[in-house]
């Protein structure tokens, strides 16, 4: 396969010939850390997984919070307070619409995708979680979503326990339903894993724990970047992504919550714009998601969310078929080269490949291809029971955006030859 052949290549078997639907030079103009050289070569980005780059309208959109719009929120009078707070309002209504939230009051802002599991994993325990009771939290989960679950039971006594995988690093539905025979409470899991791309059976998933009376969080950070999510045809009572890995600022994220479910939780953190009343004999809260919004939020940092999700909408599904092609042909390339394996290779994959070298550790092999002007990510990726599911340390990883190419995945593939012919 050519690099051009695999531009028509969507990814669903059928040929595609002399169709180019996406034009990717015209997008990779809209990234300005494209046009650089890093070692003295063009710059071939492949950590997208880990941070996207961000679009000039995005960038632009920041500053001009704090060129025009430079006013905290929600109590100011003036008019950059009103201009600012509208602004801010506005990209709730945006994102319920983006991820088909019911409504605009079921969308909470965060620091973060860390942050909102966090939120999540002490106001659900600490409603729902007592003594001797289990939380399910699949084995390839990112570090966030597994170590405050064990934090937040350890405070109430309760259990946190894995759902395993099968062979190919996908969670094992028949082990997950022998789990939910025993009741758990809620049950915590990826829709697509951040280490290898395996796309996860989100609604079947989602409707298995709440046959069993389960609660279900997702954690979307990862899947909202690639595909189109719709949590209310998932079924998902929470839904967590970030807005750093959507082409966004860093420092922002979204928990989604159904409205029953959030009206039900407790306050997570105290402070300003948090609360209905404050005395000394006590404190009252207001509503979600202002309750679990304590202090000044990121403001430019939600704006340019709304900007990031609006270019990523804009884009539409031609994106995310000339990412699949970009995807098919860099695990097509790479399963040619000598002493390379790939790791959690899956048809159901979006966004990452991960791959090791014969006899050569990856953060080696990161070394060499940062020198060859290519950057990947290298490490457990906050993964480690998932690397220890496959017996490995580390893995290298790949990952792609709206912006990468053919070419870039050829650039990979030298660079990677190059390694294997240096430790040969």
């Amino acid at each position: 396969m050519t690099a051009e052949q695999s531009y028509e290549d969507a990814g669903d078997g059928l040929a595609h010939p002399f169709v180019k639907p996406f034009d990717v030079q015209k997008v990779r103009n809209d990234f300005p850390a494209l046009h650089q050289t890093v070692h003295g070569k063009p710059l071939v980005y492949l950590d997208s997984a880990a941070t996207s780059l961000k679009p000039s309208v995005v960038i632009d959109a920041v500053a001009s919070v704090y060129g025009r719009d430079c006013a905290n929120i929600h109590r100011g009078v003036h008019l950059l307070s009103a201009r600012a707070t509208e602004r801010f309002e506005a990209v709730r209504t945006q994102v319920a619409e983006h991820i088909g939230a019911s409504s605009r009051s079921e969308i909470v802002f965060t620091s973060g995708a860390t942050s909102g599991l966090n939120l999540l994993a002490s106001t659900l325990t600490q409603a729902h979680v007592r003594s001797g009771d289990r939380v399910l939290v699949s084995m390839m989960e990112h570090h966030s979503n597994i170590v405050p679950w064990q934090l937040a039971c350890e405070r109430v006594g309760a259990m946190v326990v894995p759902i395993p995988l099968d062979k190919a690093g996908a969670l094992s539905l028949e082990a997950y339903a022998n789990l939910l025979d025993t009741k758990p409470k809620i049950v915590a899991f990826t829709h697509v894993s951040n280490a290898t791309g395996i796309v996860n059976p989100v609604q079947k998933i989602a409707a298995m724990a709440r046959d069993a009376g389960a609660l279900s969080v997702i954690d979307g950070t990862q899947a909202v970047p690639h595909l189109e999510v719709n949590v209310a045809e998932i079924g998902v009572d929470f839904y967590v992504f970030s807005s750093h890995k959507a082409y966004g600022p860093n420092g922002v994220g979204v928990v989604y919550g159904h409205k029953a479910l959030l009206d039900a939780l407790p306050p997570y953190q105290g402070g300003g714009d948090m609360i209905r009343n404050v005395s000394f004999s006590g404190t009252t809260f207001a509503d979600p998601p202002t309750r679990f919004e304590a202090g000044t939020p990121n403001i430019s940092g939600v704006i340019g969310m709304g900007v990031a999700l609006a270019y990523l909408r804009n884009l539409g599904s031609d994106a995310r078929v000339h990412e699949k092609s970009v995807l098919n042909y860099a695990k097509t390339r790479l399963r040619e080269l000598p002493q390379v394996s790939l790791v959690g290779d899956s048809e159901h994959q979006v966004g990452s490949v991960s791959f090791v070298i014969e006899g050569v550790h990856p953060h080696d092999v990161g070394t060499l291809l940062d020198k060859a002007g290519v950057a990947v990510r290298v490490g457990h990726h906050c993964t480690q029971p998932l690397m220890e599911h496959f017996g490995v340390p580390a893995t290298v990883r790949a990952s792609f955006g709206v912006y990468s190419t053919c070419d870039d995945v050829d650039r990979l593939c030298d660079a990677v030859n190059a390694t294997v012919a240096f430790f040969r």
